[in-house]
């Protein structure tokens, strides 16, 4: 996932396309698939209202930004998420990832 994205605000960021399974044990990221999706397991189930919350909380955590940097930008509803990243390049993000993958 080398692409970079110029965001509605004019900041420059990355995006991470995500795809979250809920109802694990624990928050933790466990692998890419093929096209650079990172799938990600967190443990609120989806019809947590704060399901999104504790994901932008723990995607802010292991990439070293405040939450406020972190946003989803499609895929709200879904498993398949596209987040953004603000203030960061996709090789950092991306480095920072690989470096949780449990």
């Amino acid at each position: 996932m080398a692409r970079k994205y110029v965001l509605h605000d004019g900041k420059r960021g990355s995006a991470l396309a995500l795809r979250v399974t809920p109802r694990a044990e624990r928050n933790q990221i466990v692998g890419l698939l093929n096209d650079g999706t990172i799938k990600i397991q967190l443990a609120a189930t989806a019809e947590d209202v704060d399901s999104n919350k504790e994901l932008l909380a723990f995607l802010a955590e292991i990439l070293g930004v405040p939450k406020s940097r972190v946003e989803i930008v499609a895929g709200e509803a879904g498993r398949d998420k596209l987040v953004s990243v603000l203030d960061m390049d996709s090789e950092t993000a991306h480095e920072r990832i690989l470096a949780h993958v449990e």
